[in-house]
């Protein structure tokens, strides 16, 4: 910095004022000093400005699953917001692990960012309360959360009970949900409203195929399983707990030689954008992907910001269901009410 306030001829306070605080600065000078910073090749340490101020200007979103689209979606949203407030974002990948989630934490309060978003393994988790009691605001994204923090989240009861309302308008009795592990809060809401559809409608049958994790293979595995059974008692229709289970599903029906929808159809869940873009169309439950990690984001900078005003808030929004080849031959068809 005192080299770049030599070459543009400025103090080391004006070369300071236009790192971070260019308002402060006549356009004229900015000029001159940003100049001199890209003539002399300056980077800034950011580390030594962390030491000072005791912060960083970063955010972090530790995502449950990064193999799973519905993610990469979500952090484009917090991405935006990271940009907009001219945050860098630093993305963890806890793969399910709660033991590597916890090594997140410590790591990311160690870095001094500005707030945490996490997707958690268990929102229980009594190190995420920790963290948040210490100092470092947390948001709970796509998970619900008590009021000792802000969350945002989709009503995954009434998605499950718009996917199996769905079937059961369709003309099937016997539905299966494929999903799991049960410990998941959205694999059990979703249960809960593929249930409550049930128990509304007074008539079906719901078999759980609980799967230890939400991904493809597990699909593949849970239409074996599917197959399997008696031709008699089979499920004729399957509701997954998320759009990969239920592509893996779709494979390995299509690999036995049974038809979709004809001899099963098939709803998933989060309408990711490969779920449109399967051999057969995917109905699935539509989740704002993209809006559900901006408004944590925003959430979480109201709160860094001003810490003493800040209430916390928990979002949560309706999803939609969006039909497809997968239960029906027609073009796509959008419904957040259930009949």
């Amino acid at each position: 910095m005192k080299d770049v306030a030599a070459h543009a001829r400025v103090s080391l306070g004006t070369v300071s004022n236009v790192l971070n605080r260019p308002e402060l600065v006549s356009e004229r000078t900015r000029k001159r000093v940003l100049a001199a910073i890209a003539e002399l090749g300056f980077v800034r340490n950011e580390s030594a400005r962390q030491l000072r101020g005791g912060g960083s200007r970063t955010l972090a979103y530790v995502v449950l699953d990064a193999a799973n689209p519905f993610f990469t979606d979500v952090a484009r949203g917090v991405q935006d917001a990271a940009d907009a407030a001219g945050l860098a974002l630093f993305l963890c990948n806890s793969g399910e692990d709660q033991e590597r989630q916890a090594a997140y934490l410590d790591l990311l309060e160690q870095q001094r960012v500005e707030g945490v978003l996490i997707t958690p393994v268990d929102a229980a988790d009594p190190r995420i309360t920790a963290l948040a009691r210490r100092g470092t605001p947390v948001v709970i994204v796509d998970r619900g959360a008590g009021p000792q923090h802000c969350s945002v989240t989709v009503d995954d009861q009434l998605g499950g009970e718009l996917a199996v309302t769905h079937l059961l308008d369709s003309g099937h009795r016997r539905i299966a949900f494929v999903g799991g592990p049960r410990s998941i809060g959205q694999v059990r809401d979703r249960i809960a409203g593929a249930e409550r559809a049930i128990a509304r409608a007074g008539t079906g049958e719901l078999t759980v195929l609980e799967t230890p994790r939400l991904d493809v293979a597990q699909g593949r595995r849970a239409g074996e399983r599917l197959a399997g059974l008696p031709a008699a008692h089979r499920p004729t229709a399957a509701f997954c707990a998320n759009d990969l289970l239920a592509l893996g599903l779709l494979q390995q029906m299509v690999r036995l030689g049974l038809r979709v929808p004809e001899d099963v159809a098939i709803v998933g869940y989060d309408d990711i954008e490969f779920a449109e873009a399967a051999a057969v169309p995917l109905t699935s439950v539509a989740q704002p992907r993209h809006r559900l990690g901006r408004t944590a984001a925003e959430l979480l900078l109201a709160e860094a910001r001003n810490p003493e005003a800040h209430e916390h808030q928990q979002v949560m929004f309706a999803p939609e269901l969006v039909v497809r080849a997968s239960t029906r031959m027609g073009g796509a068809v959008r419904s957040t009410t259930v009949a």
